[in-house]
């Protein structure tokens, strides 16, 4: 199996980053909503701004995928007209490449709810440093600081871990996994 993309590779991961370019825009709501109960509740939903990495690669299973789905994903929030602006893709960056590092870790060869969990880990960890950079935490006390990194990464292991996980393997039940990815010897063996 070749490992490089193929035209239709990016093709399908950038379709499925614009589909979560609207939920992200659309998410925005969501997680201002949510942010009026305190205690950095919101940030246990902060983690659907890291699924479309884990969805795209959980599906097409190569390289450089998590990084293109992210950052594409960020960009369609930003046409769609998301809040945040120009900042929008500069997260989708770090946190495309957060995942991506940790795929690659694996050698792009685990599928598991694991290997997705401790991707959407360190997407997190590239947001929480964006955060810095920008000015939004440095001021919190150790406390609310800590109260807000437990509450994101929980939120960011169960949407763009577990969720994200249990949403793939329902679309391989389905068979449309199957249009996009190459034969593997195993389905050839199934023919004979």
């Amino acid at each position: 199996m070749k490992k490089g993309l193929k035209l239709t590779d990016i093709l399908v991961t950038i379709i499925i980053a614009l589909i979560f370019g609207l939920v992200y825009k659309l998410w925005g709501p969501v997680y201002g909503l949510v942010s009026t109960f305190g205690l950095h509740i919101e940030q246990l939903v902060y983690g659907m701004w890291f699924i479309a990495a884990t969805v795209a690669f959980l599906i097409i299973r190569k390289p450089g995928v998590a990084l293109l789905a992210e950052v594409a994903a960020a960009h369609g929030e930003f046409i769609f007209g998301g809040e945040w602006g120009i900042a929008t893709l500069i997260f989708g960056l770090a946190q495309g490449l957060g995942a991506e590092l940790v795929f690659a870790a694996f050698r792009y060869k685990r599928f598991d709810v694991l290997t997705v969990s401790l991707a959407a880990i360190a997407s997190t960890v590239a947001s929480i440093i964006i955060d810095y950079y920008y000015g939004y935490i440095g001021d919190l006390a150790l406390w609310n600081l800590l109260l807000m990194f437990g509450a994101r990464f929980i939120g960011a292991i169960l949407i763009a871990g577990i969720f994200a996980y249990y949403i793939v393997k329902a679309l391989e039940r389905t068979g449309v996994t199957n249009l996009v990815r190459p034969a593997s010897s195993d389905d050839y063996k199934a023919l004979d």
